[in-house]
């Protein structure tokens, strides 16, 4: 008597057997991009928070042009007027009788706007110099480090105003200040990937294939790498914008008639027990903003991962 020994597929599992879940096979001929998008697309999270993301940015460009006060029109009927739909100011007046829904979204333009400029400067130099470092590796990648040591025991305030005695002060300063510094953390972190990555076959491989070292790091170690990079980025993000705001708040940042939501939130603060509004609708804003970057981060991780794939 001889026992069948074939696996059950859909079209011979026994009678009254639960059919196995169908799992998702990868679309053959898939590019990264499209495989990544796909993936995720399949967390709700992600894209609740992707779309925010785009409303709150489209909110803040488009919005102003809407709205019938102007980034520094004062009403002066209305100083620390409350929320009202009667006098026009919806989300109420600062102390100086400006509107706080439109210095809100203009103050969106500018955290935003800071936020993704300096964290893409970041990202390029950070990305490219801790690949490099970790894939020569020797002396190379020793004072390479060490140069990163050294920026790292300078001050950040140091820096910040040392760039903006020599070169002045204004808001493209500040994208640079802050992603000339940020750029120390990613490197550290795609150097570790890159020692990590540098010993897999897939590398050796490569060099067996006599492919160049340019694309190895620009095509293999990167792509790999892209995981951790995308969740520090997510952390850079909000990151900077506290930083602007720091700066703003010390005189080094924005500067008066331009707002942020750092600025606000600061000058909300002071008038938190008497006009609490001007506290909330700035913080509200960041915090949504933040929570986003935080979900979505974790939906480009997994969707980026080729170890998930």
């Amino acid at each position: 008597m001889t026992t069948d020994t074939t696996p059950y597929s859909g079209h011979n599992l026994p009678p009254g057997s639960p059919n196995p879940p169908a799992e998702p096979d990868p679309v053959a001929g898939e590019s990264l991009g499209q495989d990544a998008w796909r993936r995720l697309k399949q967390n709700k999270a992600a894209m609740v928070s992707l779309i925010l993301l785009i409303l709150i940015s489209a909110v803040c460009v488009i919005g102003p042009y809407l709205l019938p006060w102007g980034l520094a029109e004062v009403d002066w009927s209305a100083f620390n007027a409350a929320p009202s739909f009667e006098s026009g100011h919806f989300l109420g007046t600062d102390a100086n009788g400006r509107d706080l829904l439109t210095r809100t979204l203009y103050g969106g333009r500018v955290s935003l706007s800071v936020a993704l400029v300096a964290t893409f400067v970041s990202l390029v130099i950070g990305v490219l110099y801790g690949a490099i470092s970790g894939y020569v590796g020797g002396r190379v990648d020793s004072l390479m480090m060490r140069f990163v040591d050294i920026m790292y025991s300078l001050p950040f305030m140091f820096l910040v105003i040392l760039l903006m005695v020599v070169f002045g002060r204004n808001i493209f300063l500040i994208y640079a200040a802050i992603g000339a510094v940020e750029w120390l953390d990613m490197a550290r972190i795609v150097r570790g990937q890159t020692l990590a990555l540098k010993q897999r076959e897939f590398i050796e491989a490569a060099h067996a294939l006599g492919v160049r070292d340019r694309k190895i790091v620009t095509r293999h170690l990167i792509p790999n790498a892209i995981g951790p990079v995308i969740i520090y980025v997510t952390l850079t993000v909000p990151k900077v914008i506290l930083l602007e705001s720091f700066l703003s708040f010390l005189g080094l940042g924005v500067q008066e008639p331009l707002t942020s939501w750092g600025v606000l939130i600061s000058e909300g603060t002071d008038m938190m027990q008497s006009a609490p509004w001007l506290l909330l609708v700035p913080s509200l804003f960041l915090a949504v903003t933040l929570f986003c970057l935080n979900f979505l981060g974790d939906g480009l991780r997994d969707a980026l991962d080729p170890k998930t794939r």
